[in-house]
């Protein structure tokens, strides 16, 4: 549960007490003030605690891609560190605007869903979050990690192809919805919504060649780490394989997808035993450098990357930039 603005502010007066080190670093903290879990008050009390540790500078986004541009500012300026104050699109978006600098990218849970931020091993509690960021100060290692591209674009942890980035344009399209106490549930409708108004009929046709080897398919995931995604606290694993700093991609083809299959994937994809694998109409590939993937029957087919819809393609190319980027956790 969020804390609220006066466990909030309590927690992090207390946080900031900690010792100070010895030479603060620079710190450049991008905020989504549109996000789902940062109000001006939370943004503040971070902000005030955070200065307490380090030399900083807070930004609020004004519009899709603002955050990419203050990234290569931060980079350009010699910044030790960007935090991305807001959910994955955010941290998406500072992402690929830090890759191949020496700034550091970090981040503070302010979206629904927080995959890259669990996956990094913060906490999804913005103040918890803002105390671990506190306490990395004197204790800095940064490491890197890959991203993975697709048509140019960087990701951290997954893109999609079909269903999967269709329900992602019905959510974005819907912000407020996804962002509430029911975002959840409100996912799971919008994906039966749209296999039963969209795919269950004419599914897509994809030509997809995993490292040159070709497959069919009406879906395609690729991740760039591991889990896909999280439903409530349940991580979901798709492919297996996928690490930050593999140098690799994993990839899951759903051969097909029709009213008799779909119960049994909802099952495996939500289950701590039978993984998606498994399942007779899913092909799994670790290990993957590249990934192309066309339409066949002439149709664009929507795309996402960490939960940020990029529109309508009929092609796409998908590639790793190896310890392209440099991380703090």
């Amino acid at each position: 549960m969020a804390a609220t603005p006066v466990d909030a502010s309590q927690r992090l007066a207390g946080a900031q007490a900690l010792t100070m080190p010895a030479a603060k670093k620079r710190m450049l903290v991008i905020v989504n003030p549109y996000a789902s879990t940062v109000s001006d008050r939370l943004r503040n009390l971070v902000v005030y605690a955070l200065r307490g540790r380090y030399e900083l500078e807070a930004v609020d986004t004004q519009e899709p891609g603002h955050a990419t541009q203050l990234c290569r500012d931060a980079a350009l300026e010699g910044y030790d560190v960007v935090v991305a104050f807001g959910g994955d699109g955010t941290l998406n978006e500072a992402a690929n605007g830090l890759a191949g600098s020496a700034t550091a990218l970090t981040c503070l849970p302010g979206g629904s869903t927080n995959v890259v931020c669990r996956t990094l091993g913060i906490p999804d509690d913005v103040v918890d979050a803002t105390e671990h960021l506190l306490r990395i100060a004197d204790a800095w290692a940064p490491r890197r990690v890959d991203l993975a591209e697709v048509n140019g674009r960087g990701f951290l942890f997954a893109s999609g192809i079909g269903l999967d980035a269709a329900v992602v344009q019905r959510l974005n399209a819907h912000p407020r919805i996804k962002a509430g106490r029911a975002g959840h549930s409100y996912a799971a409708y919008t994906a039966i919504s749209q296999f039963a108004g969209r795919y269950a009929m004419k599914p897509p046709r994809l030509a997809i060649e995993l490292d040159g080897e070709p497959q069919s398919g009406t879906l395609l995931v690729v991740q760039n780490s591991d889990p896909f995604t999280y439903f409530g606290r349940r991580p979901i694993h798709l492919a297996s394989g996928a690490a930050l700093d593999s140098g690799k991609l994993a990839a899951v083809v759903l051969r097909r997808l029709n009213p008799i299959d779909l119960p049994s994937l909802a099952y495996r994809m939500l289950s701590r035993r039978d993984d998606v694998a498994g399942h007779p109409q899913v092909s799994e590939r670790s290990n993957v450098t590249t990934v192309h993937v066309r339409s066949v029957d002439g149709r664009a087919f929507p795309l996402h990357v960490d939960g940020d819809d990029v529109g309508d393609v009929d092609e796409a190319s998908y590639s790793v930039r190896a310890g392209a980027l440099v991380v703090v956790a």
